[in-house]
């Protein structure tokens, strides 16, 4: 299921965007976007300094909002685009969000559970499992977390 007509670049477009207004609260440059039928639904950043909530992942965030928007917490038919490879809640989250596809850009070595620790989206004994794409926008969306983390030392 790879990208159709640049759709996938332009909605890690609009995750990249929300990545960056995260160093406005100083949090982790990490967004996500929820669509359907290329119409998004919702779209959020990083929030866990800001809230000082440890969930308040970009995926979470966004996830609640699309269900909110959508009416029902079932997103069937949604696409998530997330700038890092979702962690262990995120991937779960995902799972039992029941979205179609998930896209992230950079892949995380250190707490990725979409391919990098493990892969909990592709998990046979999970009742659905969502389609994966990964790499789009890769590195622009790395260079956003290395730029982070260098300014932070």
């Amino acid at each position: 299921m790879q990208d159709r007509g640049g759709r996938d670049e332009r909605l890690m477009g609009l995750a990249v965007e929300e990545a960056r207004r995260c160093l406005e609260w100083g949090d982790v440059p990490i967004g996500a976007v929820v669509s359907r039928g290329g119409e998004v639904l919702a779209r959020e950043g990083n929030q866990r300094e800001r809230l000082g909530d440890p969930t308040a992942h970009a995926e979470i965030l966004a996830l609640r909002a699309a269900a909110g928007r959508a009416g029902n917490w079932r997103l069937e038919g949604c696409e998530v685009h997330v700038t890092l490879e979702p962690c262990a809640m995120c991937a779960g989250a995902l799972v039992l969000a029941r979205v179609d596809r998930v896209v992230f850009g950079a892949p995380d070595p250190k707490a990725g559970f979409a391919g990098s620790l493990g892969n909990l989206l592709a998990d046979p004994r999970l009742n659905h499992r969502p389609a994966l794409v990964g790499g789009i926008l890769e590195e622009e969306c790395g260079e956003l977390l290395r730029a982070f983390f260098r300014d932070r030392r």
